[in-house]
């Protein structure tokens, strides 16, 4: 054996290990935080060992990530929760498996169809701004919804502003017991997480969690437990294609949000030696594990950013991790279910809160704030549409808000006006930044910016317009390196405003146009109208013309 070869098994070998360390605490994490997001969701906590199996075992094999660990999130709970509920009001649990198979198959189904499309740019819809809202809505409402477990209450859930008012009707009822061991959990978990980051805190407080459910015998003290945890791996589950008209909708939105939080976490612990993440790919990966985990009573699943924080932390080299996370996951199921059983609801409710207050960022808000007010004022909207108008509906209205961000952008292109800085031969804005920049006594020179197409044309002409009726030019050059592209109606009123000013007295040049643009001025005549002396390489050359000088057209 080669010493070539001797080092390569080394090194296989240590990045076996590496992963093997990496799952069995990654599963240290996931396990618990999985069946608490299946109480959020109203669902058994076996649903959530379910999710941290099938699902993560199909990601491995088709991801492109190398360290991503998918199964059920804070977000993705909420959100199959609340549909859940529209259709299984009463809570049956045999209706709830049946109706969380189907709504795990649409998701997948959804996600598989999109990779077909190549949709992956999808993903790129929800702004950063408006996102921060979204999470920081969903994050309150998974908190609030928690708070009754604390407490040892019940009650009827009628949107959040209505449940605030409920809790707080029913705080006299509240079980002291119950709050004191939720009290314990809460700041136990906290103060773990504050000194060891990533460390398996959720598998402490678990552990302490059942431990003292035993030896004090809560459940005969009127602390609500996780009772009875089949031990077996999950059954096969078949969706019911009754239901998917009424899910369809639903699951429209958790698989956006499951592929955009996917893609998220993905590509933030993606590093520059590993392969970058294929959108498109990552739609199939994440769709194949959710349809397969449909089958065997999964809830909708997605990357989860905490998780595969923990991979990375203490080294995870590849998939490998996540396998070896879910034959935890299967260990747990076979061996540890009848001990799950013992958990108080409290010390779950304790977890979800924890990890669920990370989605609200004041910090971020800030951030926001300082950069851009109008991002800001996206984020607080999208934040208030998750509270007003429940969750599912609160991703139309993060999508709208993006959508309309970004078509108001669009809609409001800059036109700057150019002068020159003393002494050089750089063109720049005016500004009062730069009070001594000259300009030239009969020349305008103006610097439209981005796309110009039908919805933002009519704003470009009234600017340049204003600025021509300001400077009164002879001549007005427009510096076009700016524009990217320009839409049919854009071109047919640059050609209309050339008249209108050849009207007054005023001779427009051309310069900078990229290679695209230039093709559609040539082939919609402006460019024969204006001929060789009206179209210049740079704006540079057109100044030099302008100036008397001779102009390179090479």
């Amino acid at each position: 054996m080669t010493p070539e070869t001797t080092h390569g098994s080394t090194s296989l070998t240590a990045g076996l290990r590496l992963d093997v360390v990496a799952g069995l605490t990654a599963a240290a994490v996931v396990l618990p935080k999985a069946m608490a997001y299946a109480t959020v969701a109203g669902l058994p906590v076996s649903v959530g060992l379910y999710t941290a199996f099938v699902p993560m075992i199909v990601y491995a094999l088709l991801g492109t990530s190398r360290v991503l660990s998918v199964s059920s999130t804070t977000t993705l709970a909420i959100l199959a929760g609340t549909e859940l509920g529209t259709v299984v009001p009463d809570g049956d649990p045999g209706k709830l498996i049946t109706a969380v198979a189907t709504l795990t198959g649409l998701t997948g189904a959804l996600l598989i169809a999109a990779s077909v499309l190549r949709l992956g740019f999808v993903a790129n819809f929800i702004s950063s701004p408006v996102l921060t809202g979204f999470k920081a809505g969903i994050g309150l409402v998974i908190v609030l919804d928690q708070v009754p477990k604390l407490l040892g209450v019940h009650i009827a859930k009628a949107g959040f502003f209505r449940d605030i008012v409920s809790v707080l009707q029913h705080v006299p009822a509240t079980s002291l017991l119950t709050l004191t061991i939720a009290a314990a959990a809460l700041i136990a978990l906290w103060t773990m997480e504050r000194l060891w980051p990533h460390s398996p805190a959720p598998l402490v407080i678990v552990g302490a969690g059942i431990l003292v459910s035993w030896l004090a015998g809560l459940n005969a003290l009127g602390v609500a437990t996780v009772g009875f945890i089949p031990r077996s791996l999950p059954s096969i589950t078949l969706p019911s294609p009754g239901l998917i008209e009424q899910l369809l909708p639903g699951a429209l939105g958790i698989a956006l949000m499951s592929f955009t939080e996917t893609i998220a976490a993905g590509r933030a612990f993606a590093v520059p030696t590993e392969p970058s993440i294929k959108p498109n790919r990552e739609l199939l990966a994440t769709g194949a594990a959710n349809l397969a985990g449909a089958f065997f009573g999964s809830m909708p699943a997605g990357g989860g950013t905490s998780q595969t924080a923990v991979v990375r932390a203490v080294g995870g080299q590849s998939q490998k991790a996540s396998l070896v996370t879910a034959a935890a996951a299967a260990a747990t199921m076979l061996f540890l279910a009848p001990l799950l059983g013992l958990l108080p609801q409290a010390v779950l409710a304790a977890i979800v809160i924890i990890y669920s207050a990370g989605l609200i960022a004041p910090a971020e808000f800030a951030s926001i704030r300082r950069v851009r007010r109008m991002e800001f004022r996206w984020a607080l909207a999208a934040f208030l549409g998750v509270l007003v108008f429940g969750t599912l509906q609160g991703i139309v209205v993060a999508i709208a808000l993006s959508l309309v961000g970004l078509a108001s952008q669009s809609a409001k292109p800059k036109v700057s006006v150019v002068g020159r800085k003393r002494g050089t031969d750089v063109l720049r804005p005016l500004s009062p930044d730069h009070p001594d920049d000259e300009t030239f006594e009969g020349l305008l020179i103006l610097r439209p910016e981005g796309r110009l197409f039908f919805a933002n044309v009519q704003q470009v002409a009234d600017q340049i317009q204003s600025q021509v009726a300001k400077h009164k030019p002879h001549v007005l050059a427009l510096d076009m390196s700016g524009v990217f592209d320009i839409e049919y109606s854009a071109m047919q009123m640059m050609i209309e405003s050339e008249r209108r000013l050849a009207a007054q007295g005023i001779t427009v040049w051309l310069a900078g146009l990229n290679p695209d643009v230039l093709d559609y001025v040539r082939a919609s005549g402006l460019a024969d109208k204006l001929g060789r002396e009206r179209l210049f390489f740079n704006m540079p050359a057109a100044l030099q013309r302008y100036l008397g000088g001779s102009v390179d057209r090479s």
